[in-house]
This record gives structure tokens, C-alpha cells and sequence, in this order.
């Protein structure tokens, strides 16, 4: 986007820190996802916005996946994660992972427990959740808060050591059991959990917490800006307590309001159930909000990249509209996209006055809407054509501009013809549509002195390769699923997918690339699905020519 737009807030701070020459003026980001599951739209308006914002004061990323929790991690989405940034099209300075700094941060919690803000807890979670209180009553220490700093050290030993089952025991940091943000109360820093690590393997069989981690690998990074979305407001005082007690590096932390998009979910367990209970194909289905699930359907970098850039930075949440994003990949295909033409629903048109055996090819250009038309492709025409039936009526209306009885159109990059006659079949259903075309009428050539209202697009039976094509539209038939009244999945919309087995579409589509944007002419945008093969060619529908689900919505 190339239109001038005030700072957000975060660029305001990173400004006047550089005004005042904070950590000599350089500028470190980072993006922590955990490998637990694919990443979908709303890490990719953090990704944008941390390496967008490196990018623009001329500073660095950091990739740090944080691996703290071995029984939900997996190799698959450490490589899963690496291939939805690249194709966002951004670069990270380091690759790291929290499992790098279990060593230091292990030795930051004995230093911890030495100065005596840690201890060992052999309290059940529900005993240490009891004894922490209330949002407006105080937490009670529990018996093992009082234990000395000799005893800690031997205990959180042991723990590394392996000598006590997964629950048995916790580190927890020794804060204010009084304090008004519970997240001080106490909060727990390693938990013991025998699993096998998919970095570590089975060094480990204790492992950080989240917020004793976060912060700790942000300051061992030299993290200056850790850009973390508002549920983290509450864990920013425990953050900074973890920084000073330990008396390292200052990473400071910042928060703006995640994404939430109507018509689907963001949670990753949510995502996760429709994975594992079939309710869509995996985590690449083009239904889901995955960046994966969007590369399959169709949606380009640059769609996402100005989506994010859109919708700007806020420090209160809010319910984006789906709409602008299907908005962001209309502009962006308008502009790169190449036309075909395909026909969904054929009938049969017969030309009785073309010559029979006669193949002539077309000219079609690839994009009017670059200076030059993109290049051209040749589109074989004949004496029978397929065309659309929702072209052709027999009693046609006032305002119908298509093919019925007496009526003309333009066969795009073709001819003008006129409707003389139509057959039906044995059901009643009109099976051919008879016509004469009037050969001083061809495109780019037109000396016929007609003029028709209507253009409809069209197929020639004798070159006509044939597709499957995936209609795929919203997953969800409510604004916000995640709130409805009982299970989510109740709202999942039966009409996301439907599939047209056999369309009938130009010859040079078999040429088609995935990754590619085409737009089927007057049918919406289209991109070669991963399922596809020569021989069983597969189209995803990206998103329709004009948001047709808010005017079926402004009718209800």
C-alpha cells in the first residue's frame, strides 16, 4: 500500500526510543510461536506487524519457536512455520528456540531460589489454585513456602534428576500472595513432565513455564521490542519482576489487540477439532483461516501483507470483517490475475451457419488490466460451443441480456450471434440452443455495425479440456461462531464446499501453476489445487468477482 498513513503507537515508541538513543539505537524484534499447530491469519498480522516494523527502522527479527511443552510439539509445525514466513515473504536474522537456553535458564531459577524468590511446592495444582485466593481475597502460603534455600536447591536438583513422577512437584517463584494481579501470586516456573522433547530428546524432564521463558529468552536475545497481543497486559509486572530480580537485560514488552475475523475461529484447539474430527480436510483445507489453508485456496502474500496493513494496529479488540480481506485479494488478483474462460453448468450451443470441421483460433488477452493485456493466449472456436445455462431463457425477461429466442450476444473474443431456435430433451430440459453468427462481427474486426448489450463466455466441444472445480465459501453460517450458544461446530455452514465434477474449460488452462491466480471470466477467481494432476485437473474458488454472502445477508 502506497497511500501515506499516521504512526501507530508502536511506531511511536520505537521512534522516540530512537530519539533518545535507547539500546544505541537498534531495533531487535522477535516472533515466539510455539510449534503446537499451524500458524493462520492472526499470527500473520503478527508476523507482518514484528517484521514490518524491523524492516521499516532498519532492524533485525528473530525467529524463536518456543518449545516448552513436549507432549503437544511437533517437527511437522516447526517446518510448517518456517514455509508460511517465507511465503509471506519476510526473512528472520536468527533461527532459535527456547530449548536453546534450558541450560541458562535453569541456572536463572537456582539463582532464583538462592536469593531466595523461589521455592519448591509439593502442593496438588488444585491445592496451590485454592491457596492463591481470590481476585478480591488474598492467597495463603501453602506449608512448602517457607522451606529453606538449601532445601530448594536440593529439591529443584532432584526434580532435573528425574526423581519424582510428572505433578509431583513445582518451582514456584516466591512474589506477593496479596497482590492484586494474581499472576504475582506465586506463579509456578518449571513443572516435571517426562516426555521426549523433539530437540532435547530426554535430557530434560523438567520444563520452564511460559512466563518464566518468554521473558528470560527476549532478554538473552536482547530483545528491545517484544510485541505480544492484550492478554498479556496482565503478565507484563511478572515479566519485568523475572528481568530485575535476575538483573539482565531489559527487554521491555508491548501489546496491541490480536485479530479476530467474524465467520471463523482462531483458537487452535478449535482448529485443531475441526482437523481431528474431519469437519475439513487437514490443516491446509481452504476453508480454514490457516496461512496455508489460504496459500491452497489461492490468497497471494501481497493480499495478506496489505490486509494486515489495513487493518492497522489497536490497543483495544475488535471483530474485523472477512470482507476486507476478500476485498485485499479481489485488488490484488484484478491486477495479476490471467483470464480463462470455464463453463460450470454447460448447455449446448450450435452455430448452423460456421462451418461444420472449421477450427478457428482466438485471440484472448491475459489481463486487461495491465497496459498490454499480460501477453495473449490462442482459444479454438467452432461450430459447437458450451456455454452457461443460466445464459440462455426461454421466455427472456425485459432486462435479460443474454440468449433467448430472437436475442443477440457477443461471445467474448469471438462473434456476435443470434438465438434462432433451442431443443429440449425427453425431462423437458433445454439440451441444445441453436444459432446463426454474423461473420462480419469478429472481435478486434467488428465491421458489422451491431451493437449487443450483452458478453457472455463460452467453451469450444472440440478443444474443451475438462476440471473439477471446488466452490468454497465461508466455514461458518454466523458472525462469531466461538460465542453462539453451545458447541461451535453446530454453526459450521453445510454449503462451505461444493464441488462441480466436470466443467468444461479452455485447452491452455493445462498449463495452469499453482500458486498462480486466474480469473474464470464473469465466475470469481481460481488457482490449481495441490490435488490436482494432469490427467484430473482441480480448481479452488479463491473468492467470487463481488461479495456475494453480504447481499444475501442484507436480504435476511
Amino acid at each position: 500500500m502506497s497511500e501515506e498513513r499516521s504512526l501507530n503507537f508502536l511506531e511511536e515508541i520505537i521512534e522516540e526510543d530512537i530519539r533518545n538513543g535507547k539500546n544505541d539505537g537498534r531495533i531487535l524484534t522477535r516472533f515466539p510461536p510455539e510449534p503446537n499447530g499451524y500458524l493462520h491469519i492472526g499470527h500473520a498480522k503478527s508476523i507482518c506487524l514484528n517484521f514490518g516494523i524491523a524492516k521499516k527502522y532498519k532492524g533485525k527479527t528473530n525467529l524463536r519457536f518456543d518449545d516448552t511443552n513436549p507432549t503437544t510439539e511437533d517437527v511437522e509445525y516447526v517446518d510448517s512455520i518456517r514455509e508460511d514466513i517465507k511465503w509471506l515473504g519476510f526473512e528472520w536474522d536468527q533461527e532459535l528456540y527456547s530449548s536453546n537456553y534450558f541450560d541458562q535458564l535453569y541456572d536463572f531459577a537456582l539463582n532464583l531460589i538462592r536469593l531466595g524468590l523461589a521455592y519448591v511446592d509439593d502442593s496438588t495444582a488444585e491445592e496451590i489454585a485454592a491457596a492463591k485466593g481470590t481476585p478480591i481475597e488474598p492467597g495463603k502460603p501453602t506449608p512448602n513456602r517457607s522451606r529453606s534455600i538449601e532445601e530448594n536447591i536440593q529439591l529443584f536438583e532432584d526434580m532435573k534428576a528425574g526423581k519424582y513422577p510428572d505433578g509431583a512437584k513445582v518451582l514456584r517463584a516466591k512474589i506477593d500472595l496479596a497482590s492484586p494481579n494474581m499472576h504475582l501470586r506465586d506463579p509456578l516456573m518449571y513443572r516435571i513432565k517426562h516426555a521426549h522433547h523433539h530437540r532435547t530428546g530426554d535430557k530434560w524432564c523438567i520444563y520452564p513455564m511460559y512466563d518464566f521463558a518468554h521473558g528470560q529468552s527476549d532478554s538473552i536475545e536482547q530483545i528491545t521490542h517484544s510485541i505480544c497481543t492484550l492478554e498479556f497486559i496482565p503478565h507484563r509486572p511478572l515479566y519485568e519482576w523475572f528481568i530485575q530480580q535476575l538483573n539482565i537485560f531489559p527487554s521491555k514488552q508491548y501489546e496491541f489487540a490480536r485479530l479476530n475475523m467474524n465467520y471463523t475461529v482462531m483458537s487452535k484447539r478449535k482448529l485443531l477439532q475441526l482437523v481431528n474430527e474431519n469437519y475439513v480436510t487437514g490443516w491446509d483445507d481452504p476453508r480454514m483461516p490457516t496461512i496455508s489453508g489460504l496459500r491452497r485456496r489461492g490468497y497471494t502474500p501481497l493480499s495478506i501483507r496489505n490486509f494486515s496493513e489495513r487493518i492497522g494496529v489497536a490497543r483495544r479488540e475488535n471483530l474485523i470483517d472477512l470482507g476486507l480481506l476478500e476485498f485485499c485479494i479481489r485488488e490484488d488478483l484484478n491486477k495479476s490475475a490471467w483470464r480463462r474462460m470455464a463453463v460450470m453448468d454447460p448447455v449446448k450451443l450450435i452455430i448452423s451457419n460456421y462451418p461444420k470441421d472449421q477450427i478457428e483460433v482466438m485471440d484472448g488477452e491475459n489481463n486487461p488490466e495491465v497496459e498490454g493485456g499480460d501477453g495473449s493466449r490462442p482459444i479454438p472456436f467452432s461450430s459447437e460451443l458450451w456455454i452457461e445455462r443460466d445464459d440462455f431463457m426461454e421466455e427472456p425477461t425485459k432486462k435479460y441480456f443474454r440468449l433467448g429466442p430472437g436475442l443477440m450476444v457477443r461471445l467474448k473474443n469471438a462473434y456476435i450471434v443470434q438465438c434462432d431456435s433451442f431443443v429440449k430433451d425427453e425431462t423437458g430440459r433445454v439440451s441444445e440452443i441453436h444459432c446463426t453468427y454474423i461473420p462480419e462481427s469478429k472481435s478486434g474486426s467488428d465491421t458489422s455495425g451491431i451493437h449487443v448489450k450483452g458478453t457472455i463466455h463460452w467453451v469450444s466441444v472440440a478443444g474443451a479440456k475438462t476440471a473439477e472445480i471446488r466452490l468454497y465459501d465461508r466455514l461458518f453460517h454466523v458472525e462469531d461462531p466461538s460465542n453462539g450458544e453451545g458447541d461451535f461446530k453446530e454453526y459450521i455452514n453445510p454449503d462451505s464446499l461444493s464441488v462441480i465434477e466436470n466443467a468444461f474449460i479452455e485447452p491452455d488452462l493445462v498449463n495452469a501453476e499453482p500458486g498462480f491466480g486466474y480469473q474464470f471470466i464473469r465466475k470469481g477467481y481460481f488457482s490449481l489445487d495441490i490435488d490436482s494432476s494432469p490427467d484430473h485437473l482441480v480448481f479452488n474458488r479463491t473468492v467470487t468477482l463481488k461479495d456475494a454472502w453480504a447481499k444475501e445477508i442484507n436480504k435476511s
